[in-house]
């Protein structure tokens, strides 16, 4: 038995006339995967599939006939049939990827001299791009920060993510075999939604990993959706086109954040780094002295106390300039009070503490 193309475009035209009922699916919207056709005319039971009836496919929908659970036939490409039981089994692919073998496997040769003799039905297949498919990282992702490859310094930090990501049902024969089943009405995408964000969430994690090793930072990941695209449909490839029919098209990203505490440790880790350069930890202890200096001027508490700030900011530099190395030449700073020294000193000639 098999499928002759009567006419192109889904408009059913003066066909009707012509055939003694016909299988129609409204259009399914992005929530629906597949539906089981209506049919209408005069052709009695809608589980029977008459000599001659029509089948119409529109655009973005893949028809399967089915007998007793057994795909007889495949139309993916938009216009009107006509079911012809006395043919073999045909195909009408539509270009959609790895139906062809797909249906090869499945299609048994039935032979029933222009006679059906059991149940029959035809299934629609959504074959539009899914989209709208919302996904959160309910635990947080590790992601590695890598702060100078010559030294391999590195810290992991914790991420989360979300975004939207869409999918398309590129074999419609794998999709019905190994997912939708002998579905009575409809399938619905919310019925394997949750297990294809787990797999997906699964699979992120050696894809950041990846990313990391590239140097690119945790808040640059929104701009390099297309790799991380490329990396997931790769990753998916097994769980999703090979065992059902789905390819994954497109993913955006709409925010990447990290817990407080990690941004404070990158924000440390990242002074350190940069003061490791005298030149740089010279600025930094001219900016500090200088923001003391002016908040000691507005304390409301009084100028010894905002001057004891002064000299606790003098403190803190001197210990960076001792850590670094760049004491100035000569007797160098207090490392009580961060006063300049006169060569050979022994005691501080600012706070009077006998110097080691």
């Amino acid at each position: 038995m098999g499928l002759v193309k009567a006419l192109t475009g889904s408009v059913i035209g003066t066909v009707l006339d012509t055939w003694k009922d016909y299988f129609v699916c409204d259009s399914m919207d992005n929530d629906t995967l597949m539906v089981k056709g209506t049919k209408r005319g005069f052709g009695g039971s809608g589980e029977v599939i008459t000599n001659g009836s029509g089948i119409v496919v529109n655009e973005g929908q893949c028809a399967l006939v089915v007998e007793e659970g057994n795909i007889l036939e495949v139309a993916a490409e938009p216009g009107n049939y006509t079911f012809d039981s006395s043919l073999s089994p045909s195909i009408f692919d539509g270009g959609l990827e790895g139906l062809k073998n797909s249906f090869k496997e499945a299609v048994g040769r039935f032979q029933f001299g222009g006679e059906v003799n059991k149940s029959q039905r035809v299934y629609y297949v959504n074959t539009k791009e899914i989209m709208d498919n919302r996904f959160g990282t309910s635990t947080p992702i590790p992601f590695r920060v890598i702060f100078d490859k010559a030294t391999g310094s590195e810290v992991e930090i914790s991420v989360r993510c979300n975004g939207e990501f869409s999918f398309r049902i590129v074999d419609p024969v794998t999709f019905y075999q190994k997912v939708a089943g002998n579905k009575a009405a409809r399938f619905e995408k919310d019925e394997l939604l949750p297990i294809m964000k787990s797999e997906m969430l699964d699979v992120l994690n050696p894809v950041f990993g990846k990313l990391s090793e590239l140097g690119i930072r945790y808040s640059e990941l929104p701009l390099h959706t297309a790799e991380i695209k490329g990396a997931l449909r790769e990753a998916l490839k097994g769980a999703w086109e090979e065992r059902r029919g789905i390819a994954f098209e497109s993913l955006t990203i709409n925010s990447v954040t990290i817990p407080e505490a990690d941004a404070e440790k990158i924000k440390n880790i990242q002074f350190s780094a940069f003061n490791k350069d005298p030149g740089n930890a010279n600025a930094t202890i001219i900016t500090a002295t200088a923001d003391a200096i002016r908040d000691a001027a507005n304390n409301a508490n009084g100028a010894a106390t905002g001057f004891m700030n002064v000299n606790m900011a003098s403190n803190t530099a001197s210990q960076l300039l001792q850590q670094q190395g760049t004491q100035p030449t000569g007797g160098g700073y207090c490392p009580f009070c961060g006063a300049s020294l006169p060569a050979g000193a022994r005691f501080c000639p600012q706070c009077g503490k006998q110097l080691q």
